[in-house]
């Protein structure tokens, strides 16, 4: 008998990867990213290690054709349970000196793909009363900074959207559930793509371990909440600058990144 299906982008290393071993015991997987090589080997190990119905799927998101493929198949899928957009990429920079195909494939990714595999899965678990999509976004999501316009305003786009879905399907009392996880900074190869070394991004201590992060998500998942923002300290800075008058805030955020812009 078939499992519930978990689909899972950006699956071939960090965040994406622990998901899909958090998830293979109980689930079968659809497993998607660029790096075809990873996601079979990920494949190979799960299905040894579980017994779990493993599929993948090389997958440029940003690519038109790629991305109207994914969303094809997660509608057409008969037991999708869940959906984690996790697919995602960071650049550092002052925004009008990046390149601009960079930050417009960022928006992409983040925004557009996030779009279409969202209404994609909605289409296939509403009608069902059953399901639910978790967008990975960022506490960057909640804190501007200097040289990373465009990773901070697509990960808050991503919060808003995910609230705008959960007033949606609040209001028909559907049983689907939505999540915008908000991790802080996470080991993961994330930072390493970025070409940005670590210790300029935050002390050790502000580290959090991915395999902390999904455990997080999936706890909150079954109880539905649909903000979940990993470990306590950035609960705790969230929730202090949520407070701050906007002005404020913004002199805080400034404060922090004069002196990795080049500021005075």
């Amino acid at each position: 008998m078939a499992r519930p299906l978990a689909v899972i982008t950006g699956a071939s290393s960090g965040i994406g990867s622990v998901f899909a071993r958090r998830l293979a015991p109980d689930h079968d997987l659809l497993l998607i990213a660029r790096r075809k090589d990873r996601l079979e080997a990920l494949a190979a190990e799960l299905s040894a290690n579980y017994g779990s119905a493993v599929s993948v799927m090389q997958a440029d998101l940003t690519d038109e054709k790629d991305l109207t493929a994914v969303a094809d198949r997660i509608v057409a899928e008969p037991n999708l349970a869940l959906l984690v957009n996790n697919a995602g990429f960071g650049l550092h920079g002052v925004f009008w000196e990046a390149d601009l195909d960079g930050q417009m494939q960022m928006h992409r990714l983040h925004i557009l793909a996030t779009v279409q595999l969202t209404h994609a899965a909605l289409r296939n678990m509403a009608p069902k009363n059953a399901g639910g999509v978790i967008n990975v976004a960022s506490v960057a999501a909640f804190v501007r900074r200097a040289g990373s316009v465009s990773y901070g305003s697509t990960k808050t786009w991503m919060v808003a959207f995910t609230e705008g879905l959960y007033l949606e399907l609040k209001s028909i009392e559907s049983a689907v559930k939505v999540q915008a996880l908000c991790p802080g900074f996470t080991y993961s190869e994330f930072h390493d793509t970025a070409k940005v070394e670590r210790s300029t991004k935050a002390p050790s201590w502000l580290w959090l371990k991915a395999e902390d992060v999904v455990d997080g998500s999936l706890r909150a998942l079954a109880k539905g909440k649909l903000v979940v923002v990993p470990d306590w300290r950035y609960k705790v800075i969230v929730g202090f600058l949520s407070f701050l008058p906007a002005p404020l805030r913004r002199a805080f955020e400034a404060a922090g990144t004069k002196e990795k812009t080049g500021g005075k």
